[in-house]
């Protein structure tokens, strides 16, 4: 299939595993990248989560769509080889294994970049290529913990919560892709590659950015405000008459004039204690009561015409099944029917940004460990039939067996 959009023409190797490295991947892949993900012949430990259907992970269907699947055992000398050979057809490596792992199998960026002139070689780690802690194992939920971004989720009487998804993963994947699309562009300009240091324990660190001012003029550390945001009221959770929640934020001025407008309490919107923000912040209890009452005595249907009609940012908290109803998502083509050789097809979440001149596209959902094992061997490392066939037979490499559908 014909590869589309603004980095159709770009190589990239994948390697590591789980969530960090394979999103990075996935998001230059989503943007037309043809990458090339070398998976162990287990299968990438992101196979094990998540929900499955007829067998298949349907978190890999995601993280690992729009990819070509080699499966290769890195452990073997023979391995390293075949991997240098396929290197000089890649522009960009990705790999989040722990630092010195590549060095350990003699692929430092010296020895790539020897082979491959001009590579851009993204690193995605726990805590840095340098540093004290960079030997250290990492997990996304470890360096959202040190970066001071869990200490903010959750309630103030209880220990810090988190979000049931990898988000640190997920948000350093994000610094990644946008280093290697940077250090392309350097490379364009210069004609030189260079290394893209991407960390669990910064990319979440960097969410903090308006607490490290803060700390140092005050001393203050912040706190978890549950479902407020502090010093924005009212930005909150209001319950409404028939069990369910609302969230309105109308931080501003005027969309809080809107809000009272809303509620029947034009007063409230020249009351000294509400009628400006930092008033509203000082009162916020006061404020959210206030509130609170008008949600409880509407059933949540009613309470979000009325604030739609007002022009009140609001909404329910969205669940899955909500998403899927939702007519803005189908608009925006954040639901797509993606082929799948295995299911007929998945829905999968659409490409984010929109670009309306080069947009990307979900071309086909992840494939099976090594299905694509034997054709990248061929086209990338320039093997034989034979060749394959032997390294095979010594497990060198993984070739999944299943027939192709026509």
């Amino acid at each position: 299939m014909e590869r589309i959009g603004p980095l159709s023409g770009y190589r990239v190797l994948e390697l590591g595993s789980t969530a960090a490295g394979p999103f990075c991947a996935r998001l230059l892949a989503d943007f037309g990248a043809e990458v090339v993900k070398i998976e162990v012949p287990q299968g990438d430990p992101i196979r094990s989560l998540g929900e499955k259907a007829d067998g298949k992970s349907l978190y890999a269907a995601s993280i690992l769509r729009n990819k070509l699947i080699a499966s290769v055992d890195l452990r073997k000398p023979r391995a390293i080889d075949i991997l240098k050979r396929m290197l000089r057809n890649f522009d960009v490596v990705v790999e989040n294994f722990r630092p010195g792992t590549l060095e350990k199998w003699g692929l430092s960026y010296g020895e790539l970049a020897r082979i491959r002139p001009g590579l851009v070689l993204t690193r995605i780690s726990g805590f840095g290529q340098s540093g004290p802690y960079k030997d250290r194992p990492g997990y996304g939920i470890i360096g959202e913990a040190m970066s001071g971004l869990r200490h903010m989720i959750g309630d103030p009487d209880r220990p810090p919560s988190r979000v049931a998804i990898p988000l640190t993963d997920y948000i350093t994947a994000v610094y990644a892709a946008y280093g290697t699309v940077m250090a392309l562009l350097a490379r364009e300009k210069t004609g030189l590659g260079q290394c893209v240091d991407a960390t669990l324990i910064e990319s979440a660190f960097s969410f903090m950015e308006a607490f490290v001012p803060g700390y140092e003029k005050t001393g203050k550390t912040g706190m978890r405000a549950g479902t407020r945001l502090p010093d924005a009221a009212p930005n909150n959770l209001y319950p409404t008459r028939d069990g369910a929640y609302v969230q309105i934020a109308a931080i501003a001025d005027p969309v809080f004039r809107r809000l009272a407008a809303a509620m029947g309490r034009h007063d409230l919107a020249t009351d000294s204690r509400f009628a400006v923000q930092g008033a509203r912040n000082r009162n916020e209890d006061l404020l959210d009561a206030i509130v609170s009452g008008w949600t409880s005595s509407l059933d949540l249907a009613d309470v979000e015409a009325k604030l739609h009609a007002a022009d009140v940012p609001a909404t329910r908290i969205y669940t899955m099944a909500d998403i899927f109803q939702d007519e803005h998502y189908r608009a925006r083509e954040m639901l797509v029917q993606a082929p799948d050789d295995d299911l007929g097809s998945v829905t999968l979440a659409g490409v984010v940004p929109k670009l309306t001149r080069t947009p990307g596209a979900v071309r086909w959902s992840g494939h099976r460990t090594g299905q694509d094992t034997r054709a990248v061997l061929k086209d990338f490392a320039e093997l034989s039939e034979s060749e394959v066939d032997a390294l095979i037979a010594e497990q060198v490499v993984y070739c999944d067996a299943k027939p192709q559908p026509e």
